[in-house]
């Protein structure tokens, strides 16, 4: 833990969930990540060691609580939630850019994306989704959703193909993200979605789409003031 040897509230908070990590480890505990395995899913540039020290400094801090063979936010914990989005809501706006290179892992947005598909839509017993992405050596993924889970396979699970999603990376990323939307997407070819036209259909609404995607959506609306355009010299 670092120290800034100032007695103040915000340096306490720093010194409490400024170490690398910490505010990302606090983000997928409160969108749902809750198992060890999943929290070094979802975060595959920190080495499971660091995750693990994280991990019990949060919980010596009071920010998580281990139970239930998982890890789950406190009260304490809980309150972070507005810090947490509330940078969302500024790097949406300010710091939001299109994709770089570095950033673009399709193991990790599979896997965020099996995080985020409500079955329901569907109403069938199983619903097979292939995406492919045609510029990567190893680009395919299947996830297989049932009524009451959904699973990421690396390989093919032996079952027919419902659905198939055919798109190079960083156009995922940003239909996930919400900065391009969905449908406009499938509009301009840079989204191909085949198969059954009412399974199709249903895609759209059983995507659940990024937790900070409101944010990017409301960031990609000018303000009142931006629309109007400079203001006139006096």
């Amino acid at each position: 833990m670092s120290r800034y040897g100032q007695y103040c509230p915000i340096t306490r908070a720093l010194e409490v969930l400024g170490d690398r990590w910490s505010l990302l480890i606090i983000r997928d505990l409160l969108v749902g990540a809750h198992r060890f395995n999943d929290l070094a899913r979802g975060l595959p540039r920190i080495s499971r060691g660091l995750l693990s020290k994280r991990l019990d400094q949060l919980q010596r801090d009071g920010l998580v609580e281990q139970r239930d063979s998982g890890y789950y936010v406190t009260d304490a914990g809980e309150q972070v939630r507005p810090l947490v989005f509330g940078l969302a809501e500024w790097g949406a706006r300010w710091a939001f850019g299109e994709p770089r290179p570095d950033e673009l892992d399709p193991t990790v947005l599979m896997w965020w994306i099996r995080g985020g598909i409500d079955p329901a839509p569907f109403e069938r017993s199983r619903v097979v989704i292939h995406v492919r992405f045609p510029e990567l050596r190893h680009g395919r993924y299947w996830l297989v959703v049932e009524p009451a889970d959904v699973s990421l396979c690396f390989t093919d699970p032996g079952y027919d193909v419902d659905i198939t999603v055919e798109t190079p990376l960083p156009v995922l990323y940003q239909v996930w993200e919400a900065r391009i939307e969905f449908l406009p997407a499938v509009r301009d070819g840079l989204l191909r979605v085949t198969g059954p036209r009412d399974l199709v259909r249903l895609l759209p609404r059983a995507l659940q789409f990024s937790p900070v995607a409101p944010y990017v959506r409301r960031a990609r609306i000018p303000t009142v003031q931006e629309a109007a355009g400079p203001a006139a010299p006096h």
